[in-house]
């Protein structure tokens, strides 16, 4: 029984890895290595700083690992990936927006009356 489940096993993934393995699961495999980039930027950001702290490039990161994954589920007609890809780039994109909005407010403190 172990012996046959070990085959199974080895099967299934010779069968994702290699027989099924096209330029389109390349381009996955690419959009997940960019989409997990974003914690270890975190995570270095965050040990500089010695504290726990989101920079710029992990929402750079986040979004283009998201439309690269949400293009990848597009050419694999997968809804499953799509919709909440789409939902994410826009929880992205709008903090983005709100640190914008934040600078401006800090740049508009910092400025002297002339």
């Amino acid at each position: 029984m172990l012996m046959r489940l070990s085959h199974d096993i080895g099967l299934y993934f010779y069968d994702i890895v290699i027989a099924r393995f096209d330029l389109w699961a390349a381009f996955g495999v690419l959009a997940q290595f960019v989409f997990g980039a974003r914690f270890i930027v975190q995570w270095i950001a965050s040990e500089k700083a010695e504290k726990s702290v989101i920079p710029m490039g992990f929402w750079f990161l986040s979004i283009a690992g998201g439309l690269m994954t949400m293009v990848y589920g597009f050419a694999r007609r997968d809804i499953v990936i799509i919709l909440p890809q789409t939902l994410s780039i826009f929880i992205y994109v709008r903090n983005l927006m709100l640190i914008a909005k934040d600078a401006r407010k800090r740049a508009g403190e910092v400025e002297l009356p002339t």
